[in-house]
């Protein structure tokens, strides 16, 4: 049997803190109890965000953590035409349509949240007809373009995916997904033709990718990735979630909240054996 591929994708939209150290640590140690490899890969998918300087620091600060991994490493801005057409698919199917709802449209008519507390988007541009959608684009108006998730539930059934928990080495648990909690989920922006959702599912496809170790603020997104995953015929994937680091607030550590960087705590003389005792004590 082939070795098992699994893979830490971190966004360089800034500094890693200690819940990415927690994070890559979990996946390469994971892959080294099944005796698979662990990947790495560059989800650099925002243009605006995303630097090239927070690409190498990333680098630099996982060598210091001690992690090594298979290179070439794949970066998501090299590929739009993989995601472009895995949309295609979808619009083939009649399951992707145009949006030109603002934040603000979409704020003032919504009713709920979605599972991470984001205005529900109530399905406005699902109703409007195939001659309006092609006038609005023909103006120039800015569209996103998003699934249609009742119609694609109707498409699959009930879906479930494999969990496994809390060790690595568990046995396996099936758990029920649950999509439509998540609305029309964006799958190309504005700005780019793709989304979180559907470049991740594109990539572990291509990468053959058979576990998933990820926080557990990533657990409800699953539900997407394996309507996706239906959708487009890709393999089935196991899923790990681990715990999340947070701090004295109360809050998971986040890149936004200046949470204190790797290279940050670096400079204050931490070893790699603090960042370690740092993570058991959390």
């Amino acid at each position: 049997m082939s070795r098992p591929l699994l893979r830490f994708a971190p966004s360089p939209n800034g500094p890693l803190h200690l819940g990415h150290a927690l994070s890559a640590l979990v996946t390469w140690d994971a892959a080294e109890k099944l005796g698979g490899t662990a990947l790495l890969r560059i989800e650099d998918i925002d243009r605006l965000r995303c630097k090239p300087e927070f690409t190498d620091a990333i680098f630099e600060d996982l060598h210091w953590l001690g992690l090594d991994w298979p290179e070439p490493v794949m970066r998501q801005s090299e590929r739009f035409g993989a995601y472009r057409a895995a949309a295609r698919e979808l619009e083939e199917m009649g399951l992707l349509y145009p949006c030109f709802c603002t934040r603000a449209d979409i704020a003032a008519r919504a009713e709920g949240t979605d599972p991470d507390g984001a205005p529900l988007y109530p399905g406005t541009c699902r109703h409007l007809g195939a001659a309006e959608r092609q006038a609005r684009l023909a103006r120039g108006e800015k569209a996103q373009y998003r699934l249609d998730t009742g119609a694609a539930l109707a498409r699959t059934g009930a879906l479930s995916f494999t969990v496994i928990g809390p060790s690595i080495l568990d046995r396996p648990q099936i758990r029920y997904a649950r999509p439509e909690r998540w609305g029309d989920v964006v799958l190309q922006r504005k700005d780019v033709p793709t989304s979180y959702h559907l470049s991740v599912v594109v990539d572990d496809a291509a990468q053959g990718i058979a576990h998933v170790t990820r926080g557990r603020d990533l657990e409800a997104a699953t539900d997407i990735h394996v309507l996706l995953q239906m959708l487009l015929g890709l393999p089935e994937i196991r899923y790990h979630f681990h715990p999340l680091l947070r701090g004295a607030d109360g809050e998971k550590l986040s890149k936004s909240k200046g949470s204190p960087s790797l290279r940050q705590l670096r400079d204050r003389g931490w070893t790699r054996a603090d960042i370690l005792r740092q993570i058991r004590r959390n």
